[in-house]
């Protein structure tokens, strides 16, 4: 069997994401039947189905010559190298503040789908990152038909047990456990037509179903989308007058997200949402000198696996931290952190794609009241789309060479 990567990662691309399709089937058929399950009582049986498909992702990557060659390079086990080890320092410091094995192993999570954002570093490198998305966008579309008929008819007849939609109807799932996971995916996929020419109707129907999820990230976060397209439409000149208002409407945007009507909840109000006085209590409470500050107080401890297998505040400093940074904070520290917004900065800095600036501040605001990592499969789609950002602009003379002519094509021819 000839493998071929320009015609393989987009449907490797799209069976991973479709795999989120029947890994919440069971959870999906009970909020359809009006039962809200409880995340600890919640079967995970078909979830394993997501560890297999991105197995299968990274065995292609070993068998696939190009893949190989550019995963192996200097530059990629380098960078390899620093984050384990400082990922063993921590896993290390973890357990000597006597946490379980389980503890630090869940704070790795957010490694998890690590190897779909190298895979995708290495298509750039090699000129194929471009027609890898826009095929898998064309495939995307399927996908985002089928969300939007069940997101319909959840949000016109469903049982409101997320919040009522503004269709009359519960708060859309899709084929999520929740409103909020289906909307971040939504709001992804959004992005990911925006990266691809040709796909404004798809970006529009994803920006839709995004807001009909009535997630104020979500919502927030496809905004972020058509702003960076009205903004890539202007000309130079005019760009100030879409820039200097942004701020406010930001904060516009988050109020209009937050009221009853977008929301479909009565307790959206930010200037009232109880995640701000979980924030406060724990800077007040667990950081108790340089030590927690600089490198966490125990990595794993705010991760939603611990939550669900221990139940809420079994360990000190154990908290749901709904936010990327917090989980950064406390498994990571100040360093962690730190490191990952620098690194985020780094791919605009590095990079010469187009829309690097859309994808890095989509993934920096995504992360305010969201971890991302955790969450399948948005991390997925994000994580290849990083390294692919990345990647475009570190192109590799050596690989260069080994990479098939036909990976530079326009998006519109298909590679022979």
């Amino acid at each position: 069997m000839k493998l071929h990567l320009e015609k393989d990662l987009p449907v490797l691309l799209i069976a991973l994401v479709s795999v989120s399709i029947v890994a919440a089937l069971p959870q999906v058929e009970s909020a359809w039947l009006g039962v809200k399950e409880v995340y600890g009582e919640q079967d995970f049986g078909l979830r394993i189905l997501r560890e297999a498909m991105l197995a299968v992702f990274i065995a292609y990557a070993f068998f696939e010559p190009r893949l190989r060659a550019g995963v192996l390079s200097s530059s990629v086990l380098g960078f390899l190298t620093v984050i384990i080890s400082y990922v063993l320092f921590e896993i290390a410091y973890a357990l000597y503040l006597d946490l379980p094995l389980v503890v630090p192993m869940a704070g790795l999570r957010i490694f998890e789908y690590l190897p779909v954002a190298l895979i995708g570093f290495v298509s750039s490198r090699l000129g194929a990152g471009s027609y890898v998305i826009y095929k898998f966008a064309s495939y995307l579309r399927y996908y985002i038909a089928l969300q939007a008929v069940l997101a319909i008819a959840q949000a016109l007849w469903a049982p409101p047990l997320f919040g009522v939609s503004f269709l009359g109807g519960g708060r859309p799932f899709g084929t999520f456990v929740s409103p909020n996971l289906f909307g971040a995916t939504m709001a992804t996929c959004a992005l990911v037509f925006a990266l691809a020419p040709g796909m404004r109707l798809w970006l529009a129907a994803s920006v839709f179903l995004a807001l009909l999820s009535g997630s104020r990230t979500a919502f927030i976060s496809s905004l972020l989308v058509l702003f960076f397209q009205i903004y890539a439409v202007l000309r130079p000149r005019d760009r100030w007058a879409l820039v200097m208002p942004a701020p406010v409407l930001a904060v516009g945007a988050l109020l209009l997200a937050s009221s009853p009507l977008l929301s479909g909840r009565d307790d959206a109000d930010p200037t009232q949402d109880g995640r701000l006085d979980l924030w406060q209590r724990i800077f007040s409470n667990y950081i108790h000198g340089p030590v927690d500050l600089l490198f966490g107080w125990g990595l794993g401890l705010s991760s939603n696996t611990i939550n669900i297998l221990f139940g809420a505040e079994h360990f000190p400093g154990q908290f749901d931290s709904d936010s990327l940074y917090l989980f950064l904070l406390n498994g990571y520290g100040l360093v962690g952190l730190l490191a990952y917004i620098g690194f985020l900065w780094m791919t605009t800095r590095m990079s010469i794609h187009p829309n690097k600036g859309l994808v890095a501040m989509f993934i920096f605001v995504a992360g305010l009241t969201f971890n991302l990592w955790e969450y399948f499969p948005q991390n997925a789609l994000l994580m290849f789309l990083w390294g692919s950002v990345l990647g475009t602009g570190c192109q590799s003379a050596s690989l260069s060479t080994m990479a098939n002519p036909a990976a530079t094509v326009s998006y519109y021819q298909r590679p022979s």
